[in-house]
Formats: structure tokens, sequence, C-alpha cells
């Protein structure tokens, strides 16, 4: 209204608190994602502002543009969600399916699984003669449709759901009734190679990254166990795993803690861990250990095979190593020392919540 000749703006606050939790995450995540374009950025980060309740000129002036834009961007989230963040001026509207055109995408997604954007891009623009330009309208579009860019979790063949459960009963019991002079432990054994593991990282755009490839292709064998109580290990380095190298780990085990009445050892139901050298072993007088051993199939049982995951991601992931006595002295350095010194830091990555896997839960790819 005027007042001496002059006019007052009045500041409009759109109501906070409007944007679903879906929406608001998803907005969020989008601010967020260094690999977004920085437009989209922006216009996720104003509209999550605007849910906290700020002022069209507050946000304007926080993000160095015009409150005009800001408006503009609001209805472009009103009328079309995420989708609609990702049109832009000087590449005009993004473009839209029919609702039967989704309706084909979406069958074609889920019969195919195409790996890549670029992929559904090129049938997008074959089947309906329409073409994303932007890489993030697309993938607007996918999430809005109910899709996601997943990875298939490896699962064995034969999953047994019941002897699942039947061990999980069995480990929390062996747990519920552990004495003061009792330990559990978890064994298998693992075999990393000396060669160079290349994995995706973020690096300056002008930089062309490579890792030296090794001579050979040596591999360590190591057979090993963890207390998932107080990261205590036994790592042997060993010729071949068999059930000599079997007996060797229990030894070390019994060495480890000369005061325990009984040992809980958890295993794989690898052949030389039955072998009747071990079955010998264990019957002489005055061993500690019991062997309990874990269904066929289930690695997602075994709480080592995390550790050996958070080995390769601490020491063969983008690291080369010159010789081989280099590389095995600095596994067998991890395993032996690093984990339990570090055992507070590692021991959330290697833990026993354990979980059923039921096959019938999930789609089997081919």
């Amino acid at each position: 209204m005027p007042r001496g000749g002059n006019w007052i703006r009045v500041l409009f606050m759109i109501r906070a608190g409007r944007l679903s939790p879906e929406d608001r995450a998803e907005l969020i995540a989008l601010a967020r994602d260094g690999s977004a374009a920085h437009r989209l950025a922006r216009r996720a980060n104003a509209l999550v502002l605007l849910d906290d309740g700020w002022s069209y000129e507050r946000v304007a002036a926080a993000l160095f543009v015009d409150d005009e834009t800001v408006r503009r961007w609001d209805r472009l989230f009103v009328e079309d969600g995420l989708e609609g963040l990702t049109r832009f001026d000087s590449g005009g509207s993004c473009p839209r399916l029919s609702e039967d055109q989704e309706a084909k995408l979406k069958s074609w997604i889920a019969t195919t699984l195409p790996r890549s954007t670029r992929q559904v891009g090129a049938y997008i623009e074959k089947e309906f003669g329409v073409i994303y330009e932007s890489r993030s309208g697309l993938i607007a579009l996918l999430h809005r449709l109910g899709l996601e860019y997943v990875k298939p979790e490896t699962i064995g063949r034969k999953l047994d759901p019941a002897k699942q459960k039947a061990f999980i009963e069995t480990y929390h019991n062996v747990l519920n009734s552990l004495g003061p002079d009792e330990a559990v432990l978890f064994v298998d054994a693992v075999h990393p190679t000396h060669a160079a593991r290349p994995v995706g990282c973020w690096a300056p755009a002008q930089e062309d990254l490579a890792i030296e490839q090794t001579s050979g292709r040596q591999r360590l064998n190591i057979h090993g166990a963890v207390d998932l109580e107080t990261g205590k290990t036994a790592m042997i380095d060993v010729e071949t795993v068999d059930a000599a190298s079997t007996i060797r780990l229990l030894q070390a085990i019994e060495a480890m803690y000369p005061l325990l009445a009984l040992i809980h050892v958890f295993l794989d139901n690898a052949r030389y861990h039955h072998a009747a050298l071990v079955q010998e072993w264990l019957a002489q007088p005055g061993r500690r250990i019991r062997l309990h051993f874990i269904p066929a199939y289930c690695p997602h049982l075994n709480p080592i095979e995390r550790l050996w995951g958070l080995m390769h991601k601490h020491l063969t992931h983008n690291k080369t190593y010159p010789t081989y006595r280099e590389f095995a002295d600095t596994m067998l350095h991890f395993l032996r020392h690093e984990v339990p010194q570090r055992w507070g830091e590692f021991c959330d990555s290697v833990t026993d919540n354990f979980r059923v896997i039921q096959p019938a839960n999930f789609r089997i790819l081919a």
C-alpha cells in the first residue's frame, strides 16, 4: 500500500512444514549431492529453506538470486515435484511422458534392469521420440516412477531359512550361557592376491588417476580367527589351508587363552574343518576347544567375512605394493596387530548382527 508516494513491499512466507518427509529427504539429498548439477542442487536447497519457514526474499538473499526466481522454483515443484525442478529456461521444459509411456518404461526397466541412465535415455528416445538432455531430469523421472539404482545382493544357491534360524538360536544360547572362563571366536580362511585393486574415488576433475599394476599375482593364504568381544585375533600364514593349518590355528587359539576352560569356535563346513586329523586332535585329553559349524552357503553368518572386507578396504583398494613380501607383511601386521589395537574403531563393522536370508524375498537374477 502507498505511503508518501512510495510503495511498501509486503514480505510473504510460504507455510513451513508443507513438504512430506519423503520429499524433504529427497530435496536435502539432492542439495548435498556433489554429483548433481549446481543449479539443480541450489533449487533443492531453496525448497528446503522455504519448508523451514524462510521467506522468498530471505532465501533469494542467501542464494544470491532474486525472489521471483525462488517463487518460480517453488511453482515448478508444486506443479511437477522433483521433475519440475529440472526445467531450465535455456534448455526449455523438461519433456514429459504420457501415463502409458511411463507404464511401458517401468515395465521395460523391470524386465531388462538397465545399468545406466544412458541406456534408459536411449530407450526413451528410440521408443517415444523424447530426448532428456539433462541426466538429473531423467533421474528425477525414474525416482518419481518409484525406481532406484540398486546393487543385487549375493546369496547362496541352497540357503535354508530353517537352518539359519536354528544356528542363530544356537549362537545366542552359547552367548547367554557363557561362563567367565569361556570365549567365542569365529574362524575362516582368506586368500588376498598381490595385485592392484582399483576402486572409484573422488578426485580433482583435471586429474587422471592410475594405479601401478604388480608384476606377479602371488597369493597369500591366511587361516585366522577373531574374538568379537575383545578384537583379539589369531592369524597364521600357511602354504595351504587344510587340516594341518586348522590344527595349527586351533593350537594358536588355545595358546592365546591359557587360562580359559572352554573356547567356542564357530566355523564353516569346509572339508578340512571336518577332517579326521582335526577330530583326533580335538579328542586329545586337555583340549579346550568346542567346534560349532555354520550352515552351508551362509557366509553372512560368519562375522570374520566382514573383517576380510575391512582388510581390503584399508590395505588393497587403490594401493599397490612393490614386492610380494611387503604386501604379505602389511596384511599380516594389520590383522595381527592393528585390528586388536584399533578394535574400538573397527568393531561396529565386524558384528554378529545376524539376519535370516529368505530366497523367496528376492528376485533371483539369471
